[in-house]
Formats: C-alpha cells, structure tokens, sequence
C-alpha cells in the first residue's frame, strides 16, 4: 500500500517526531511503499494567495477559488502545490498527524489543505442538478483512498469526553473527518488520540507505539466511520438537509453518521 503522511509538528523531538519516525518505521516494516510530506521541515507557505499561480490572477482582483480553478485547469499551480496533489494521488491512505492547538489543526496544516485543495482537484467538481450537487462527500476525485488522523491532546481524555468541558472529541474533530477528508472522497477511519501528552515517560511511550502500531498494521481492514453519503438518497437536494425520515430524533453532527 502507498502511504502519505503529512505532518505537523515545528520540534522532531517531540513526542509527535517520536510517534512520526515510529509508524514510518512499522509501515515499511510492514512492506507499505511511504512519503512523508514534514510541513515545517519544508518550510510549507501556509496562505494561499496569488502567488500560487505561476502567471497574474486573471483579473486585477484575486479571486482564491476562480484564480485556483484556472492554475489548476491550465497547469500553472507552485510547483509545491502540484507535488503534493500529486503525492495525493500516489497514496492509497492518507495519515495526518498533528498536535490539536486552540481546537484544531496547525495553521501550517491547514494552509497545505487551503492550497493544496484546488478548485477542479479537491472541490468544484462534477454535475450539479437537482439529482446531484456534486461529487462530494463520499464521492470525488479521491474516493476510493482510505484517512485516519494521529492527534495528540496536551488535556485529558475526560476533558474531550461527552460531558466534558471542552466538547467531544468526535465534534472537535468532525470538521476534519467530514469535511476536510470525507468531502473529497475519502473513507475516514477513526482517528487515533493522545491525551495529556506531557505526561509521557518511557513506559507510557512503549505502550502507545504498541497501541498504534496494531491501527497502522490493520489500516486496510479498519472500518471506516458511517458517514452518509451526500447523494445516495439521504439528503434533499439542491436543499442539502437530511430528508426528514433520516434520523428524525437526531440534530448535528451526530445526524450525519448512520
């Protein structure tokens, strides 16, 4: 299996390194074929602006998603976004690894997804009619690849806990798993967390590395979450609610999982 992973984190020493050099290490054990794609090591541009054409915006003003739209049909994207689409396209699963910072990922991880996300790769594609909207959420150019998230959390596991203060995990994170990686077509499999990472001695390390070595030794097998997809009947379409016998007990995030 190709692999991508695309790391986030500014200190190769930290535990995130430690846990990035250890799957690298299982999964070419393993025989898996593996890219790293180290955001800070590369010195990743995290703003998407202009400058990601290779040639002037095609107006005076920039437009992010028309200007996007027109690097990628004619071939004019930054060589660094054209690589890592690329890489996309090679892997068979994505991994993204990062610490969760203020809620959510890096900037520098998200400035990759903004850039490397192109309008006619990642979004704006296929037919929108009152059948279909698109070829999105369980569709798209990269269904048919497997996701899964490695996350450390510096906060303990009953902080992100259903009753906990800062929110569940699984809606801290829906936003990543729906919609940055279930939209394009992904089949997202349940994410592997870290909590209270500063509490991490040599024996809690080994236990972790077992832990995740056994997710990473049964990534093609782990099955995915039940995400529904967007236009095999569930939803109203061009309205893009669920239709009302979908769940009718049930209101955010939650609704959207079958």
């Amino acid at each position: 299996m190709n692999i991508l992973v695309v790391y986030a984190h500014p200190e190769p020493r930290s535990l995130n390194g430690s846990l990035r050099n250890f799957s690298v290490k299982r999964l070419e054990e393993a025989g898996h074929a593996v890219q790293v794609s180290d955001l800070y090591a590369m010195n990743w541009k995290a703003s998407l602006d202009a400058n990601d054409s290779r040639v002037a915006p095609r107006d005076l003003r920039f437009d992010p998603s028309l200007d996007s739209k027109h690097a990628f049909e004619h071939g004019l994207q930054s060589e660094d976004i054209a690589r890592e689409q690329e890489k996309l396209r090679w892997a068979d699963t994505l991994i993204l690894q990062f610490p969760l910072w203020w809620f959510s990922m890096p900037a520098i991880l998200k400035g990759w997804v903004e850039r490397v996300y192109a309008y006619g790769f990642a979004y704006g594609v296929g037919e929108h009619s009152d059948a279909r909207w698109g070829d999105r959420y369980g569709e798209g150019t990269l269904a048919g690849k497997r996701a899964m998230l490695v996350v450390t959390v510096g906060g303990w596991e009953s902080h992100y806990s259903a009753r906990g203060i800062n929110g569940p995990i699984d809606d801290i994170l829906f936003p990543i798993h729906h919609g940055i990686l279930y939209y394009p077509g992904f089949d997202v499999l349940p994410p592997f967390v870290v909590y209270r990472t500063g509490r991490t001695d040599e024996a809690r390390f080994a236990t972790l590395c077992d832990e995740l070595g056994r997710r990473l030794d049964d990534l093609a097998n782990t099955a995915p979450i039940a995400f529904r997809p967007q236009n095999a009947g569930a939803y109203d379409i061009p309205a893009l609610t669920l239709r009302p016998e979908i769940a009718p007990e049930m209101n955010g995030f939650a609704a959207h999982i079958g």
